[in-house]
């Protein structure tokens, strides 16, 4: 039981308990939120971080001493500044000397100071630390009186207030803490990136957000990684708050055996590191994440290197993106620029914080002056009455002889006798005999017009605005050559809303199937245009003889299709394709495709439009039969792909691209016969159909190849046996479809392929022994239908040309001549007449027919 009698001599205080906590939450709130919590607009530090500073300063643990021990200057902390525990200081002085932490840090550790992995430090008794040579430059100048002292927490010492911060330390080491109802969590940025702005400011004090942001990109994080996206860096600038997603760097490395692995040499920052490494290790054994057969960290001293292995049938970038998607090697950095203005917390933005710091910079600059002046002054005045002193140098001899009460006395003295004041008369008391020397004497003069110089100088400097901001444009550029250095953190352009796809930057992409079937896409900035008559560069290594067949720029979010000899049409993103090297082979497309055994990819399609693309799917097989089906009918293709054709039993597609409506092809087959027929001659069928007939053939021939008609091109015919001719287009008149035809060439011997090629193409032929030879289009003659041809290609006995492929032209790669044996016309009169009464009779037969729908 409390007794509640009231003794002689209390004194009874009555107070409401609301009132009572009320009053001391805010007196507790405000403590927190002025003195422990948030940085400083003006020099970006936190009470802890600028008392341990100042303490290593005014010890002279510089960086021109020895290192100390880290309880030394902790203690050093508690016992004049921080009256708190002895962890804060160590945790925040740890922080300081960490370098994935702080974008430059401040602090010169030796010792284990904790790792990206969240080791924690050694104790205090173990580590050692200094000031870096940046932390010597926020102080500099501190001793002239450029920022006001307080007194510590017993009154017994004078701490700064702010210090001078040369360097605009709160954008480029940022800050964060969580205060009483508010936090703070301003990214690090790039000093050049941040000092250009800030000269930019000074020469546009108008200037706008988006001006700024020419200098300023975007935050520039110690450990590296891409920003994906600029709205979330503009909300921030622009508001103060904004969100930003910040993924580590990934590279997706092919391996000498066919698999994939996925090389991490950067994380978010912040991240810990074995942290999210267990957590893509829980994920892989849940199964949230496929393709993952083994996880390594082999990262040392020299940098980061996190090996995640693929199986075989893995997909590498959807692995990469689920990674992205599932663990914290995508993350969001949320911004809160939020800091103290004279001990008033507010959230301001890039322009604001910067107009801040310049002020701060200017009054540091003008009261510096201001201290060089006064001591200048004070230091002239001195030389002026010692120069006049050398004048009556025997006068003031005599006056001193004459006082028996010492340098007190005799100041007097001369004080009263020849009008000096009070540090005149001390300055010469002091005066030695020896200093009357003629080079001591000059001396004095010279420093006396050196001073006259200086002091000009600063009364011009703190007179005339333009000239202090100049100082602080001269300064910060100083800072800028001695501290900055280059972006590390990319940022990466992104379009639309921020998803999963929209986190893939997209870029124009240069992408390639090989004849092996190898795709890869690389920037199309890698294909640099060349002077004429340069070398070129190499697009790929070259494996087994392989060479590009399908090449093609597209958007990393356009859709690719695929189509199969078995009729199958296939569709992936862009970025889902491996992008690799400018000589990686890449990456087999049965990686990328469920394909079924023996299934190959005949043709590799850009679908220009996305889902709302136009025109259509034209195909042709190799039983001469032509289908056409709007692309709108394969913008919902599933995983395992859609039937494009429905072939008859013994079939196969050979030719597949994508057309207008109003494209003439032309079609050739084994036995020499071609036809030219419009496209709009085959009505467009639904996507199961089998087709109708394009041409008709005869027992035991077959398509050989297909081309689309376009002015100004070749029709290039290469046989079996190794001969080709070009024929000018115009050769080759329109006809219905399904009809015979017209010769394609006339010789003995069975046509291997027909291209519809431009005069800058190369072709590639591969024989059935396996040789490959590369030839410039422009060095085969142009002949008419009946023309023999020239000798492209010389085969051994029982070989015979198997594959025509037109390619790239590539001045580096080496190519081979046509034999030239001059037999346009090896037909006889009679065999060139049979020819023509045959190609007669056929045109009537089919001059009246209509055409033929396909069984």
């Amino acid at each position: 039981m409390i007794d509640n009698t009231i003794t002689e001599g209390t004194r009874l205080i009555v107070r409401d308990i609301k009132e009572e906590m009320e009053s001391a939450f805010i007196d507790y709130s405000m403590s927190v939120i002025t003195a422990r919590a948030l940085p400083d607009v003006r020099d970006g530090l936190k009470p802890v971080h600028r008392r341990i500073l100042y303490t290593m300063h005014e010890r002279g643990n510089d960086p021109s001493h020895p290192t100390k021990k880290s309880a030394d200057t902790v203690g050093a902390v508690l016992g004049s500044y921080h009256p708190h525990g002895d962890a804060s200081v160590y945790d925040a002085m740890v922080r300081l000397a960490q370098d994935f932490s702080m974008r430059y840090p401040l602090v010169e550790g030796q010792g284990n100071f904790g790792s990206v992995d969240g080791d924690p430090p050694a104790a205090y008794r173990y580590t050692e630390a200094r000031m870096s040579k940046m932390s010597v430059d926020l102080m500099r100048d501190i001793e002239k009186d450029t920022v006001d002292f307080v007194p510590n927490f017993d009154e017994s010492k004078q701490e700064p207030s702010v210090l001078p911060c040369r360097v605009p330390n709160l954008l480029i080491n940022g800050s964060s803490g969580i205060a009483v109802g508010m936090a703070t969590n301003i990214p690090p940025h790039n000093m050049r990136e941040v000092i250009d702005g800030i000269v930019a400011l000074i020469h546009d004090p108008d200037i706008d957000l988006a001006g700024l942001m020419e200098h300023i990109k975007g935050p520039d994080f110690p450990t590296g990684g891409v920003i994906m996206g600029r709205s979330g860096i503009r909300a921030a600038y622009a508001t103060g708050r904004g969100k930003i997603t910040l993924r580590g760097r990934a590279a997706i490395e092919e391996k000498s055996n066919g698999r994939f692995q996925i090389i991490i040499t950067e994380i978010p920052y912040m991240v810990n590191k074995a942290r999210m490494i267990e957590n893509i290790a829980d994920l892989v054994k849940e199964k949230r994440i496929d393709g993952i057969s083994d996880l390594n960290d082999e990262s040392n001293r020299e940098g980061m290197r996190v090996v995640v292995e693929l199986k075989r049938e893995a997909n590498p970038q959807v692995v990469l993106n689920q990674l992205y998607r599932f663990t914290q090697l995508q993350d969001t950095v949320g911004v809160i620029m939020l800091a103290l203005d004279k001990g008033v917390p507010k959230v301001m933005t890039l322009k604001e914080m910067l107009q801040k710091y310049l002020a701060f910079q200017d009054e540091v600059i003008r009261r510096r002056t201001q201290f060089d002046l006064k001591k200048a002054e004070e230091r002239a005045h001195i030389l002026e009455g010692l120069r006049r002193a050398v004048d009556i140098v025997d006068e003031i001899i005599a006056a001193i002889r004459a006082c028996k009460g010492g340098k007190p006395e005799a100041k007097a003295a001369i004080m009263e006798k020849f009008g000096f004041d009070d540090p005149q008369a001390t300055a010469i008391v002091n005066f030695q005999l020896g200093q009357l020397a003629g080079l001591e004497i000059l001396k004095i003069e010279n420093e006396l017009g050196d001073l006259h110089t200086k002091i000009d100088d600063w009364r011009g400097i703190l007179a005339d605005d333009a000239k202090v901001l100049q100082v602080v444009e001269d300064e910060l550029n100083a800072m800028r050559e001695k501290y900055g250095d280059d972006r590390r953190t990319e940022i990466a352009h992104v379009s639309g809303e921020v998803d999963i796809e929209d986190l893939i930057p997209e870029e124009e992409s240069v992408f390639t199937l090989t004849h092996a079937g190898y795709i890869k896409r690389q920037p199309s900035d890698t294909y640099q245009a060349q002077r004429r008559g340069g070398r070129g560069i190499t697009a790929l290594s070259r494996k087994d003889e392989d060479f590009v067949e399908e090449l093609f720029l597209a958007s990393t979010h356009d859709y690719i299709l695929f189509v199969t000899d078995m009729g199958r049409v296939y569709r992936l993103k862009g970025y889902q394709v491996y992008e690799g090297s400018r000589t990686s082979r890449g990456v087999n497309i049965v990686n990328l495709l469920p394909l079924q055994d023996g299934e190959q990819v005949t043709s590799m399609l850009r679908v220009p439009g996305g889902d709302n693309a136009e025109g259509y799917l034209t195909m042709v097989t190799k039983a001469g039969v032509i289908k056409r089906t709007a692309l709108a009918n394969y913008s919902n293709i599933r995983k395992n792909g859609l039937i494009a054709i429905n072939l008859n039993e013994g079939d196969s597609l050979a030719w597949t691209r994508i057309t207008s409506g109003e494209d003439e092809l032309i079609v050739a087959t084994r036995n020499g016969m071609a036809i030219r027929i419009s496209e709009n001659d085959a009505r467009p069928l639904g996507r199961t159909a089998t087709g109708v007939r394009a041409i008709r053939l005869k027992e035991g021939d077959s398509v050989v190849g297909v081309g689309v008609v376009r002015e100004g091109a070749t029709v290039l015919t290469v046989t079996e046996e190794g001969k080709g001719r070009r024929t000018d287009v115009r050769d080759y008149r329109t006809q219905y479809r399904g009809g015979l035809g017209i010769r394609n060439y006339g010789s003995k011997g069975h046509v291997a392929g027909l291209k519809v090629i431009d005069d800058t193409d190369d072709i590639i032929l591969i024989s059935l022994e396996g040789i490959i030879i590369r030839m410039h289009v422009e060095d085969i003659n142009v002949q008419s239908r009946y023309g023999s041809g020239v000798r492209v290609m010389r085969l051994g006995e029982g070989d015979r040309v198997v594959t025509v492929a037109r390619t790239e032209h590539s001045d580096e790669e080496e190519t081979a001549k046509p034999e030239d044996d001059g037999a346009e016309e090896e037909l006889s009169a009679e065999e060139l007449a049979a020819l023509e009464a045959e190609e007669a009779q056929n045109a009537a037969g089919e001059e009246d027919a209509a055409p033929e729908d396909g069984e």
